[in-house]
């Protein structure tokens, strides 16, 4: 259950988790935003600016053509500058217009862009009196610094957009990032962390939703573990007293194979019944490891002699540790049960420092303890079908914790060789630590 729960707590981890470049990616969906408003925006104020001084070259060359034809009609003479009477180049639409009597102005474009501006009237003698002007340079003056200011502002909203963003997100990511920290933490097992007021923050948002909702979680999923180790606890500790009382009065039935099978069931029983409770109290948290100075080449070649006279020790280098001579017995013991049960012979011991590791020659740990770690009631056999309870190696990673140690499992492959290859063996090592633990849980158990 521990490990589900671990497996639950990582996955909301992974969601918190949305990416290392959330800060940038939010400051390039501003800068892009930003950059397509200020675009639009700008080509919208400049057409509006072009429109508007267009609008006001034509009512300028309407008036000049009017001045114009006054002065033509009272002196007979064309003297207003840049006006000609039937100019072949008058624009075919602008001629039309003066053929059925109306005064026009007309706007038409250079090859280079810049517009030309035409204003004609019919007269009365029925000719037609033109003017013909361009932009004038105050006008395209003014437009290009129209432009020019565009595209300066254009490129401060763009930055300033990018900046805004930066903060926004920056702000949002640390926030995700303590969220997703503190949420790891609870996964390991500290049951002191709030994931609520590890972000911090005085204003609220959807950031703050999600940790309550995790915190709601983890709360949940740790009272269902504690009810379920209650539980579990109460229920072998009631079995403890029936089961010795069992195994005592089948001592006394008289000689003889059932007796023995009987004697076997209920020693079975009572084996259980106290790895169970041996699990129970690990997972409560509250043992504490009592510590001698030993030497552990030699503690652990005393102990496999006395276990399994069969495996092999092999210390490469001796080392003086600080640990808990019981529970490492335990460990110990437990990792050469599991490797006689579920591997072939030869197993081999060997001690390096304050490493130790168990290898066997069988078919290797399933792919599920390897990744998840050691569960109780699921066996260390690849296949499923050992003997057992799987409790062995739940205690063995139990007790190693209270050790301050960190016990891993791999599978022994030829080197090189693809992980398909079916593995030659087994292999748990247990890396004691450095300093003696202070307190129980301190250390993870990790699976590799």
């Amino acid at each position: 259950m521990r490990g589900y729960f671990r497996r639950l707590v990582a996955a909301c981890v992974d969601r918190m988790g949305i990416g290392a470049g959330l800060r940038w990616k939010l400051s390039a969906a501003i800068a892009l935003v930003g950059a397509l408003v200020a675009i639009a925006l700008s080509l919208v104020v400049h057409n509006a600016a072009r429109v508007s001084m267009l609008d006001n070259a034509r009512d300028l060359a309407d008036e000049r053509i009017m001045i114009a034809q006054r002065n033509y009609e009272l002196s007979g003479r064309l003297n207003f500058p840049n006006t000609k009477i039937d100019d072949p180049e008058l624009p075919k639409a602008l001629r039309e217009k003066t053929e059925a009597g109306r005064r026009a102005t007309y706007v038409a474009d250079r090859p280079d862009g810049s517009p030309d501006i035409w204003a004609a009237v019919p007269l009365k003698n029925g000719h037609v009196m033109s003017l013909h002007s361009g932009f004038t340079d105050h006008s395209s003056d003014i437009l290009k610094d129209l432009d020019q200011a565009l595209v300066i502002g254009s490129i401060a909203v763009v930055l300033g957009g990018s900046a805004l963003g930066v903060l926004i997100g920056g702000h949002l990511s640390r926030r995700l990032r303590k969220a997703a920290s503190a949420a790891n933490r609870v996964a390991k097992g500290e049951t002191d962390v709030r994931v609520r007021e590890a972000i911090g923050g005085v204003v609220r948002d959807e950031t703050d939703d999600l940790a309550s909702a995790v915190d709601a979680m983890a709360d949940a999923l740790r009272q269902r573990l504690e009810a379920e180790r209650r539980v579990t606890a109460d229920i072998a500790h009631e079995l403890r007293t029936p089961v010795t009382g069992l195994l005592t009065a089948a001592e006394l039935l008289p000689p003889g194979r059932p007796t023995e099978l009987v004697l076997d069931r209920a020693r079975a029983m009572r084996t259980l019944v106290e790895d169970v409770l041996e699990v129970a109290r690990l997972d409560s948290a509250s043992e504490r490891a009592e510590l001698q100075d030993i030497l552990l080449g030699q503690f652990v070649a005393r102990r496999v002699a006395a276990k399994d006279p069969d495996a092999t020790v092999r210390v490469v280098h001796e080392s003086e540790v600080t640990t808990d001579p019981r529970r490492l017995e335990r460990v110990l013991f437990n990792l050469l049960a599991n490797a006689a049960r579920h591997g072939r012979p030869p197993v081999e011991v060997t001690v390096e420092g304050r490493v130790i590791r168990v290898r066997d020659h069988g078919p290797g740990f399933p792919d599920a303890l390897l990744a998840e770690g050691p569960s109780r009631f699921r066996t260390g056999s690849a296949d499923r079908a050992g003997r057992g309870h799987g409790l062995g190696l739940t205690i063995a990673a139990g007790q190693a914790r209270v050790l301050g140690a960190r016990l891993t499992f791999r599978n022994v492959r030829p080197a090189g060789a693809p992980e398909s290859t079916p593995p030659e063996g087994a292999a748990a090592v247990l890396w004691l630590p450095e300093h003696a633990p202070t307190n129980t849980g301190s250390y993870p158990v990790l699976g590799q």
